[in-house]
């Protein structure tokens, strides 16, 4: 393995992490409504367990309003029961077999609290970038060990591997800081 091969890896890996934060941010209700808001609430259909969007159609009426239109009538009943019992504190309303789901207004304590869930999860991937960072240098390690790189290269390397997790790490914070701001913003 080379110093580019390990570096390619780990720059690699380091970008999945940041879009596993990305996609978990997105998670996270704001005041306005998303159709993502619902790609984690799983319904039951005929008996396994899928996500919302595998059966029904998710549309943004207006900011605050979502609608869901199941593909099946008789799985208005499950789906209404899916997203009223998920942890997003919503209560949808059926309107025939189109369920109408608004967004109730934050309240300043939840605000406070849901930008500390923001705050882990921009945490848990700062952790996880630095884990990346220990791989790679302890694969530099093991190289010069070997004897298949020198002590010059292996520097170099982790050098390039600190530089690279910065610039992740302060990319992590533009994006908590980002969704922290719109989930005060009232």
């Amino acid at each position: 393995m080379s110093i580019s091969e390990v570096k390619k890896s780990a720059e690699t890996r380091m970008n999945k992490s940041i879009e596993t934060l990305k996609n978990n941010l997105s998670k996270i209700r704001t005041g306005r409504a998303t159709a993502a808001l619902l790609d984690h609430v799983q319904v039951d259909y005929y008996g396994s367990m899928v996500p919302v969007s595998q059966v029904a159609a998710v549309n943004v009426l207006d900011a605050r309003t979502l609608s869901v239109q199941p593909w099946e009538k008789q799985m208005a009943a499950p789906l209404e029961k899916a997203i009223r019992e998920s942890d997003l504190g919503l209560n949808p309303v059926a309107f025939g077999e189109l369920l109408r789901v608004p967004m109730p207004a934050l309240t300043e304590e939840r605000r406070r609290d849901l930008t500390k869930v923001v705050k882990n999860e921009g945490e848990d991937a700062k952790i996880a970038i630095r884990n990346l960072r220990r791989d790679a240098n302890d694969t530099f390690k093991k190289l010069v060990k070997d004897k298949e790189i020198s002590e010059d290269d292996e520097r170099r390397g982790q050098d390039d591997i600190q530089k690279m997790t910065d610039k992740f790490v302060s990319e992590i914070d533009a994006l908590v800081s980002q969704k922290e701001a719109e989930i005060m913003k009232v």
